[in-house]
């Protein structure tokens, strides 16, 4: 039960497994939820393998979170998957939304050439360096005048999802590098898909579920006892919600 505390941070992340499931083998997203609790300290919410990324399926897992009593979330921050930012907004009103700067670098770079990469990732990156949203809005419109006519499509991708991505600045108090991207999680699913990748094709979604839980709770043991993920008075800058 989560119902002692408050989350103020989320975070969201798919992984892709094979699994055996109705006779064939599938390739199922499985969604992985931490959040982080007001002391600083966090831990793996949820586990929970999907078979379609719909807003409904997204909607169900955040049902079950709220029902075991997660409460009290300020920021969710993950990938622009449509489905689970529309399940986003809808159990958390009032809650801010973050996408993950990574995904999105991702996202854009992919619209570049390989020859251009390294440089336009570096005048990009100097997008999420701003000191604010100010900056950071004039960063891009400068990138935007450099490369738009070379890689409209790239920069147009940018412009698209820009202050979905600025949303951080929104919370000053907290560590930049730790709410602006999935990172943490991502750390995460490195750390599962090496123990995972030795058994190749699970038999059934409820195996994987098993080996990944036993596995996520050493994980979870190792920080509960190590030092906090953000600091408790950052989190308790956070500005309060407006009544």
């Amino acid at each position: 039960s989560l119902e002692e505390e408050n989350y103020p941070v989320v975070w969201v992340d798919a992984l892709y497994e094979k699994v055996r499931y109705g006779g064939h083998v599938v390739n199922m997203a499985i969604l992985l939820v931490c959040g982080v609790r007001e002391d600083g300290h966090h831990e793996v919410l949820s586990i929970e393998p999907m078979l379609e990324e719909s807003a409904a399926t997204y909607g169900e897992l955040f049902a079950k979170l709220k029902d075991r009593g997660l409460r009290g979330v300020r920021l969710v921050v993950s990938d622009a998957h449509r489905g689970l930012v529309t399940a986003i907004e809808r159990a958390f009103p009032g809650a801010s939304w973050q996408r993950c700067k990574v995904h999105f670098m991702h996202n854009i770079l992919i619209h570049v050439p390989k020859r251009d990469k390294k440089t336009f990732a570096g005048h990009l990156k100097l997008v999420w360096q701003a000191p604010n949203k100010e900056v950071a809005r004039k960063q891009a419109k400068a990138l935007a005048e450099r490369y738009g006519d070379k890689y409209p499509k790239a920069i147009e991708v940018l412009e698209n999802g820009l202050e979905d991505s600025l949303i951080f600045f929104d919370f000053p108090s907290l560590d930049s590098r730790k709410i602006s991207s999935n990172n943490m999680i991502e750390r995460l699913n490195k750390e599962i898909r090496r123990r995972t990748r030795v058994i190749g094709i699970f038999p059934n979604p409820e195996s994987y579920v098993r080996l990944v839980t036993i596995y996520l709770m050493e994980y979870s043991e190792d920080w509960s006892v190590s030092r906090s993920y953000l600091s408790e008075q950052s989190i308790a800058e956070i500005p309060q919600l407006a009544a």
